[in-house]
């Protein structure tokens, strides 16, 4: 956060660690006429990208201390809102290592959210019938219109490939997966996304798929090489995550 300059949220729709410089962006406009924005802004703020770099990593243990002191700072204000959009930050976090738990601590704040949130919200859930595709950020609306227009066999890839940033990109994957509508050539762009940034705990993940996937198709040899890179990345894992 250098400066406490207005920013509008949409500005912000196409990057997509994007919900995170949105809920920045939000946090900001409270304060934005002032020249220094409160410190719970600034510490929720870097608290919410430690939280994102730890959980990525695979240290869990900081992750969820970093996670509980953005809470903390955002609870100050009493805004259930932006408490929401923290949520929605958790969930997307967790989504992109295939932590699929339907955004349960952003479901006791619902009530509270705004449209674009709740359009969020369903997308990352999977839940894409009827969904407002305009509320989404940018970088995913081709994501579900794309799928939308595809039939379910069909096993070319999706927009997933176009989508610059790389938290993102596995964001959506996981949101396709939700959804039934992941292709074999989207597991394989989520691992390399994942692989090429160092995050740990996704690649993991996406290993994963790609291991039960070549069990599936009883492919020994595609199997064994998965399982010497899963054994390889666990070498490196935190001893106490």
């Amino acid at each position: 956060m250098k400066s406490s300059k207005r920013t509008h949220p949409s500005q912000h729709r196409t990057s997509a660690s994007h919900w995170i410089t949105l809920l920045s962006a939000l946090l900001l406009s409270a304060c934005a006429s002032k020249p220094v924005p409160p410190d719970w802004q600034t510490n929720a703020f870097a608290a919410l990208k430690d939280f994102s770099a730890a959980y990525l990593k695979g240290n869990t243990r900081l992750a969820d201390f970093e996670f509980t002191r953005a809470k903390s700072e955002i609870a100050s204000t009493g805004r259930a809102d932006l408490l929401a959009r923290a949520e929605l930050t958790r969930c997307a976090v967790r989504l992109a290592s295939l932590e699929l738990d339907q955004c349960a601590g952003y479901q006791t704040l619902a009530l509270e959210a705004g449209p674009d949130e709740q359009a969020y919200a369903a997308f990352l859930t999977g839940q894409w019938r009827g969904l407002d595709v305009a509320r989404l950020p940018v970088p995913y609306r081709a994501i579900v219109l794309t799928a939308a227009a595809k039939q379910p066999s069909d096993p070319q890839p999706s927009a997933l490939a176009a989508i610059e940033d790389p938290l993102s990109r596995l964001i959506a994957a996981g949101a396709l997966l939700q959804s039934s509508r992941l292709s074999s050539f989207d597991v394989a762009t989520a691992t390399d996304t994942a692989s090429s940034q160092g995050w740990r705990r996704p690649l993991l993940a996406w290993l994963g798929v790609q291991l039960k996937r070549a069990g599936d198709a009883q492919d020994a040899q595609s199997a064994s090489r998965i399982q010497r890179r899963i054994d390889l990345v666990l070498q490196g894992a935190p001893k106490n995550p």
